[in-house]
């Protein structure tokens, strides 16, 4: 059986990053898993922008870059373009750009999944939702 092909939110990376609980065992486990190459595992470009603003609270600039860069040996980095960004733009199925675009990234790089704790952000993504623990049951 081949690896399941996920792109993961936003929200579970920064779980990881900043031990968040009570996220932090299963947002730690997904990327394990990644490590493990049990799973293909993606996260969308603009996430990382979005989470070294975010971090800003909890670390130096130097350890947000180190985490990032860590981060990114581990988890894949979707490539996108100026016709993926249109697409996120113009699709009125999201009220949310941001959860438009990191739909159009899974739908780009084939995922099966977008691992997200926010299952209503995507209700109407052509690729379904699944939260950090359901992940991990369907990979065990």
């Amino acid at each position: 059986m081949n690896a399941l092909t996920v792109l993961i939110d936003t929200d579970v990376l920064i779980d990881f990053l900043t031990d968040r609980e009570p996220f932090t065992k299963s947002a730690k486990e997904v990327i394990k898993k990644s490590q493990a190459s049990a799973i293909n595992a993606f996260l969308a470009p603009h996430s990382i922008t979005n989470i070294f603003y975010i971090l800003r609270k909890h670390y130096s600039i130097a350890d947000r870059r180190q985490r990032l860069t860590d981060l990114c040996m581990s988890v894949s980095v979707a490539l996108i373009d100026a016709n993926l960004v249109m697409k996120a733009l113009v699709n009125n199925d999201f009220d949310d750009v941001d959860d438009s675009l990191q739909a159009e990234c899974a739908i780009a790089i084939g995922a099966d999944y977008i691992v997200t704790r926010n299952i209503g952000d995507y209700v109407k993504s052509k690729i379904p939702a699944i939260l950090p623990n359901k992940l991990l049951a369907l990979v065990s």
